[in-house]
């Protein structure tokens, strides 16, 4: 056997070389991303201040959510006290230019199920929550004029830009029309699942219902509080690129606690 087979050859050579290069490729990537997850983390956690300029309008937000959000509001002295829903009905082509109304169904009851007794629960198991608790939050902010704006019906053309107009004095516009186009989108699936592609426009409201006072926590006739409820108008389907009805369908009408026909 000559000496070049057995070391194996010029092509084993190469490969042994290239190896320890795609490793160091590696580490170095692993590296770097581990890193920017840190800094983003970071970031997202701190109150804010001039340092989230550094990463580019939106870019730490896309990056954070929904994967990767963080609260620290389960802690004292200001710990969640409140649950958050979110409510979608439809309106669905009955044909001749007549539309039929649906009921309202709450959204998170089945994203909600998903984590009920599991030690793993998916990560969209809170999607809905954290959508109607963003949409929650952002309504406050916006003045009364602004609110009174809200509750119209904007579900023609390009009904998302309308509505940013109308609410450009405000100067909460930008995050508001953020958490209800997140919100319409999900909506809108909701709706696509549950009654079909009849669907002509939607409406969805979010609500927080406080729960029972600590200090009552042990009387049985202790009640909830009542929610507070803040609506919208009507608005037309919305659905990013990329998003699927049949596997949302598939996902949100497979879970345990049962909203779709």
């Amino acid at each position: 056997m000559s000496p070049e087979k057995r070391r194996g050859g010029p092509g084993s050579s190469r490969a042994a070389t290239a190896a320890p290069v795609v490793k160091r490729v590696v580490l170095v990537a692993m590296a770097l991303f581990t890193a920017w997850h840190i800094f983003a983390s970071i970031l997202w956690i701190a109150p804010p201040s001039p340092a989230r300029e550094v990463v580019p309008a939106g870019a730490l937000r896309g990056y954070m959510l929904p994967m990767f959000g963080q609260s620290w509001s389960v802690f004292a002295p200001a710990p969640i006290n409140g649950d958050y829903h979110l409510d979608v009905r439809a309106a669905l082509d009955a044909g001749g230019g007549e539309v039929a109304v649906t009921e309202w169904t709450r959204a998170n009851t089945a994203e909600l199920s998903y984590a009920q007794h599991n030690l793993f629960p998916p990560r969209s198991a809170g999607l809905a929550v954290s959508a109607a608790s963003d949409l929650y939050q952002a309504y406050g902010e916006l003045s009364d004029k602004s609110k009174e704006l809200v509750a119209l019906n904007f579900f023609k053309d390009d009904w998302s830009a309308r509505l940013e107009s109308s609410l450009a004095a405000d100067k909460t516009v930008d995050t508001y029309v953020a958490a209800e186009r997140t919100v319409a989108a999900y909506a809108t699936q909701v709706a696509y699942a549950v009654w079909g592609d009849d669907v002509v426009r939607v409406q969805y409201r979010v609500s927080r219902e406080g729960i029972v006072p600590f200090d009552k926590r042990n009387d049985p006739k202790a009640v909830r509080p009542e929610p507070t409820v803040r609506s919208t108008g009507w608005r037309g389907p919305l659905e990013y690129e990329g998003q699927s009805r049949e596997q949302f369908r598939s996902c949100f009408c497979s879970a345990p606690a049962r909203v779709c026909p």
